[in-house]
């Protein structure tokens, strides 16, 4: 039977509705970075685990993915899907009106009109793991999701050494997983399919970024597949269908008649910066430890790459983290804002440094966004960054080399204590890579936008001419590119 219940809008009580019809889909998506979707847990091997599910492996929880697309389509279209809970402001308001009876209630909540499940991983034939599973951990592609790969961090500050608190590790996802998920959308009326079809054309937008860490280079999806269909509950055959469908995404029987769906999103609020860059030789981004040959090693990382339908992992892919660039790239942007601003070092007393530097200079929390100030215990001043750098993850095999050093002794002529040490670094000259970098336009269109966004392409002016160098031992000149800087215009 058809679902009826009664709708209450702006205090007055309104006629039976009927839902008739539901709007069903199944998207699968692909990892084109790595994901970190914590689980706010801690544990003896990482700061920051990802969520697992019952079988082990990494999924998407269905509030993550609601609250992604919520934040999409604009908090004034959410409250059509995703429902509402009266505030104590709009009921103040509210109460304000002559309305009849239905004033005394304490709110009016309106429910969610759209259901998500959870996102479960595929196995390397790209069928879901749904539900309870005997797991095969010796299995080559189970395997590695046993243990996944570590992220190391630290914030760098002015002074060119580790900020108080910000060294810390995160556990995260390959590139190249893939999850699958559905949607089901309860509807009242014609028009409902143009808004559920508005709501799945924001998966595809460049700026969609799941989990933690997405203004540092994480969670960048694609689109593998999005499949749709409508059920009409006054025809027996699609009730039957409806009924019949199974709760576990393994099953596909429901949707082998299915529509496809290929519409994509608009992003015309974000601007699109790409850098062409080729390494002059050897550059160095640290994984943090050493090895047989060196104390310093770069960091790899293996991706899942799909072929016909089969994922397979590629292993040990140089890495280059959003996240060196995006520090690299604050830095230079404060230097550049202040310096168009008249802010000088020399003319500022010692106290009145910091207001310049960091999440205090106007440039770089407008831009890369700020943690916030702890005032009385609570978290105040934060901001969301409003550019989007990726992790870049090289299907190109480098050669590597171990560079030897040490510091003399100008007396004795030895090594000064602690000074002898060798890093290996790749070697990379030949080689091209591709930054893309997306910038939300609202940034370069406040008061100050114009002398942001001349600090924001000097510092990128300085990748692509040698000047900013990227990673690790720069002083002792690993990580110099040179290339081209293509701007939106």
């Amino acid at each position: 039977m058809p679902l009826k219940w009664q709708k209450f809008v702006g205090g007055q009580k309104m006629q039976n509705n009927i839902y008739t019809k539901r709007y069903l889909a199944r998207v699968v998506l692909e990892a084109e970075t790595p994901l970190s979707v914590g689980s706010g847990n801690i544990d003896i091997i990482t700061d920051a685990p990802v969520a697992r599910d019952v079988n082990g492996f990494p999924y998407l929880p269905g509030t993550s993915i609601s609250g992604i697309l919520r934040h999409a389509i604009g908090e004034n279209n959410a409250k059509v899907f995703f429902g509402f809970q009266e505030t104590a402001k709009e009921k103040a308001e509210r109460l304000k009106q002559k309305y009849k009876p239905i004033d005394k209630l304490d709110s009016i909540d309106i429910g969610s009109k759209i259901i998500f499940t959870e996102g479960k991983m595929l196995d390397s034939k790209g069928v879901p793991i749904d539900g309870l599973q005997n797991i095969d951990w010796e299995n080559d592609y189970f395997s590695k999701f046993k243990y996944l790969p570590i992220r190391q961090h630290v914030r760098i500050d002015a002074k060119g050494v580790a900020a108080h608190g910000a060294k810390f590790d995160e556990e995260v996802v390959y590139k190249g997983t893939r999850f699958c998920f559905e949607i089901e959308y309860v509807a009242e009326k014609d028009e409902d399919e143009a808004n559920f079809q508005n709501v799945l054309k924001q998966l595809s937008s460049k700026t969609i970024r799941f989990g933690g860490g997405t203004r540092s280079g994480f969670g960048e999806v694609s689109i593998v597949e999005v499949k749709t269909r409508l059920i009409d509950f006054s025809k027996q055959i699609e009730l039957n269908d409806y009924l019949e469908k199974s709760s576990s995404l393994f099953e596909m029987k429901f949707w082998e008649n299915a529509s496809s769906f290929e519409e994509k999103a608009s992003d015309d609020c974000w601007l699109e910066y790409k850098l062409e860059l080729e390494p002059e030789d050897f550059f160095l981004f640290s994984s943090g430890f050493g090895n047989e040959n060196a104390d310093f090693t770069p960091v790899f990382e293996d991706y899942i790459s799909w072929e016909n339908g089969t994922a397979f992992f590629k292993e040990k892919n140089v890495l280059i983290p959003g996240s060196s660039v995006k520090g690299a790239l604050s830095h230079r942007t404060a230097f550049y804002y202040n310096k168009n601003r008249g802010v000088f070092v020399e003319k500022l007393e010692t106290n009145e440094i910091e207001k310049y530097i960091g999440k205090n200079n106007v440039a770089v929390r407008t831009l890369f966004g700020s943690e916030g100030d702890k005032v009385s215990g609570k978290t105040e001043n934060q901001y969301r960054g409003n550019v989007l750098i990726s992790d870049i993850i090289s299907k190109k095999e480098f050669d590597t080399k171990v560079l030897n050093h040490v510091s003399i002794d100008r007396f004795t002529g030895g090594a000064i204590d602690g000074m002898l040490f060798s890093e290996e670094t790749i070697y990379g000259k030949g080689s091209n890579f591709e930054l893309k970098i997306l910038v939300n336009k609202a940034v370069f269109n406040n008061d100050y936008g114009k002398t942001i966004k001349e600090a924001f392409e000097s510092a990128l002016n300085d990748i692509c001419t040698g000047m900013l160098p990227l990673g690790g031992g720069v002083n002792r000149g690993n990580g110099i590119f040179n290339g081209k800087l293509i701007k939106p215009e």
